[in-house]
């Protein structure tokens, strides 16, 4: 199955400093057997969303993006991915969050990702931090396929 990884970073995508957690979540989910072209560098708020939407368009049938879930003036990526959601999938994201506080990251309450269904993908939103996606793929990977097949009906 095909994945997309988006990277929403106002400084990465200007050429400030090079993003590091993109090719975390694209090495993880290689790893997991997914068929997934490097990590796509793009400005918070708007071009996420249209870079979620091109992805699923071109076949995605789960997009993780990294960057964008707290509480800065520019973090949007949670904005941005509900208004193309059909169905949220509330427990991903709490799940992800409870993962960081439980493994000493009190901040980790602080994210505001959001996961659920758009189309035939699943779409997660994984904290902007090195850690936090660590965090993040060690929730998303091990249930990642079986919600992405049950999202098309596939039995259990």
């Amino acid at each position: 199955m095909r994945a997309a990884v988006v990277v929403a970073s106002n400084r990465a995508a200007t050429g400030v400093y090079e993003d590091t957690t993109g090719p975390l979540i694209v090495e993880a989910l290689r790893a997991d057997g997914w068929e997934v072209d490097r990590a796509l560098v793009v400005p918070d708020g708007a071009p996420v969303g249209a870079a979620i939407r091109r992805a699923i368009d071109q076949g995605a049938r789960a997009v993780i993006t990294t960057g964008g879930t707290g509480l800065t003036p520019t973090d949007r990526t949670p904005e941005v991915t509900a208004a193309l959601l059909d169905r949220e999938v509330p427990g991903i994201a709490e799940a992800i969050r409870a993962y960081g506080v439980a493994h000493g990251v009190p901040a980790a309450v602080l994210s505001r990702g959001v996961a659920g269904v758009c189309g035939d993908a699943l779409v997660v939103n994984l904290p902007g931090s090195r850690g936090g996606v660590k965090d993040g793929l060690a929730v998303v990977v091990p249930v990642l396929r079986h919600a992405v097949e049950q999202i098309t009906g596939s039995d259990h």
